[in-house]
C-alpha cells in the first residue's frame, strides 16, 4: 500500500511519543490518533484529533497510514473493526490484531484465556448478580476489578468479608461489567516485555515493579524469572506484536500473571538508556513487520516522575538531577502538570543504578516543586 505515513499509533500519550521517537530515528512518518488536541505524540509529529469511540474519525489513520498500532487498550474492538472496514482495509494492517486487543481489554476475557491454556493466573469469576458466585467460587479475601477500562489501580477494590462486598454491590449491579477475584499474596511484583514476532518469541529480562498508591514507583534489575510464565501467556493469545506482562510472585516463589497490556509498557521504559534496543523500538519493527532486533544491555533502574501540586519551570528539576547524577538520563513527556499524573521518568545504569534514580528524582522533584515534600522509595 502506498500510504503518506508509515505507521499510525491510536494513542497520543507518552508511550505513543516515544514509539514515534523510535521511528523517526529511522527515517519513518508517523501519524498518531487522541482525544486530546494537546497529546504528547502531537508535539512531534501529525495528529488527528477524535474520540477513541468514532471509527468514521479513526478510519483516517487507517486509511492514511501502511500499518497502525496502538500505545493503549482502550480502544473498543468494535470501533477498531469498523474504523479498519471504513477505511477498506484488512485486519492484518492493524498490530497487535483484533482478536488480542480484545481479548486484553476485557479483563475476564483475558484471565479465562490464560486459565484456559495453564498460564498460571488467579481464579476469576463474573461479578453480577447477588453475587453469590463469587463468594462460593472466590472467597474472602477477592478482588474486585472492572472488566473494561482500569488501571494504575482505578476500577479496582478489595474487599475482607461480606459487610466491604455489600458496600460495593452499586458498582456491578448498575452495569457495565465486573469481576471478582482471588486476591494474591505476593511478596512482590515483577513485570516482563515480550516481543512476539510471526519467527518466535524474545523476552527482556524480568524487573521488579513498586507500586505506591497503585501507580508504578520504580522498575528495577531482580533475582527471579518470570519469563517461562510470560512467554506462556502470550502464547496463549497466539498473536504478534510487543506486550507488557505484569506478574506476582507469591510468598512460596511460585509466579502468577497479573495482566498483560499490548504495548509498551511503564515497566520497559529502562530500555531506553539499557545501551540495547529499546521496547519502542521492538514496537515499531514488530507493527511494520520488520525483524526484531536482539535482545541484550546492562542492568538498569528507573523512577518514574509525577505531576505535584507546587512546580516551576520543569527545566530546573532536569538541571538539578543531572548536575546530582550526570550519568542519569531525564525523560520529558511534554504533559500538562497534574498531580500525580506521570510526566516523565529518570533512568540509570549499573549495579546501584536503584538508589542513583531514587536521589536524582528526588533532587529534581526539590527543584522543580521547591514548596512539596520529595517522594522517597
Amino acid at each position: 500500500m502506498s500510504a503518506p505515513f508509515d505507521l499510525g499509533i491510536l494513542g497520543g500519550g507518552q508511550l505513543g511519543r516515544m514509539t514515534i521517537q523510535a521511528a523517526q530515528r529511522m527515517g519513518l512518518r508517523c501519524l498518531s490518533y487522541d482525544p486530546s488536541p494537546e497529546a504528547p505524540a502531537g508535539q512531534i509529529a501529525p495528529l488527528v484529533n477524535g474520540p477513541f469511540d468514532n471509527p468514521e474519525l479513526m478510519a483516517q489513520v487507517f486509511s492514511q497510514c501502511a500499518r497502525v498500532t496502538i500505545e493503549n487498550e482502550f480502544i473498543p474492538a468494535s470501533a477498531l473493526k469498523k474504523a479498519i472496514q471504513l477505511a477498506g482495509r484488512t485486519p492484518d494492517c492493524l498490530v497487535p490484531g483484533l482478536e488480542a486487543i480484545a481479548t486484553i481489554q476485557d479483563k475476564l476475557l483475558q484471565r479465562q484465556k490464560l486459565i484456559a491454556a495453564g498460564v498460571p493466573s488467579p481464579e476469576a469469576v463474573p461479578l453480577d448478580g447477588d453475587g453469590t458466585l463469587a463468594i462460593s467460587k472466590i472467597g474472602f479475601p477477592m478482588v474486585l476489578k472492572s472488566r473494561f477500562g482500569g488501571y494504575d489501580g482505578k476500577g479496582t477494590r478489595f474487599v475482607e468479608d461480606t459487610d466491604e462486598f455489600d458496600l460495593y454491590r452499586n458498582l456491578w449491579q448498575s452495569g457495565g461489567g465486573w469481576l471478582a477475584e482471588q486476591k494474591v499474596d505476593f511478596k512482590r511484583e515483577l513485570a516482563v516485555m515480550v516481543v512476539a514476532a510471526p519467527n518466535g518469541i524474545s523476552v527482556y529480562p524480568t524487573m521488579e515493579t513498586r507500586q505506591v498508591n497503585h501507580v508504578c514507583d520504580t522498575v528495577s534489575p531482580v533475582d527471579a524469572d518470570g519469563s517461562a510464565v510470560a512467554i506462556a501467556a502470550i502464547r496463549a493469545l497466539g498473536c504478534i506484536g510487543l506486550f507488557g506482562v505484569e506478574l506476582f510472585e507469591t510468598q512460596s516463589g511460585e509466579i502468577l500473571v497479573n495482566e498483560i497490556a499490548p504495548r509498551p509498557h511503564n515497566s520497559g521504559h529502562y530500555t531506553l538508556d539499557w545501551g540495547g534496543a529499546s521496547q519502542f523500538e521492538q514496537h515499531v519493527r514488530i507493527a511494520l513487520g520488520l525483524p526484531p532486533a536482539p535482545i541484550d544491555g546492562y542492568p538498569t533502574s528507573m523512577a518514574n516522575l509525577l505531576g505535584q501540586e507546587t512546580q516551576i519551570d520543569y527545566r530546573a528539576g532536569l538541571g538539578a538531577a543531572l548536575i546530582k547524577d550526570p550519568g542519569c538520563f531525564v525523560h520529558w513527556y511534554g504533559k500538562s502538570n497534574r498531580p500525580g499524573r506521570k510526566v516523565g521518568h529518570i533512568n540509570a545504569s549499573g549495579l546501584d543504578s536503584l538508589n542513583r534514580v531514587i536521589e536524582a528524582r528526588n533532587t529534581f522533584y526539590s527543584a522543580w516543586a521547591p514548596k512539596d515534600s520529595t517522594q522517597d522509595s
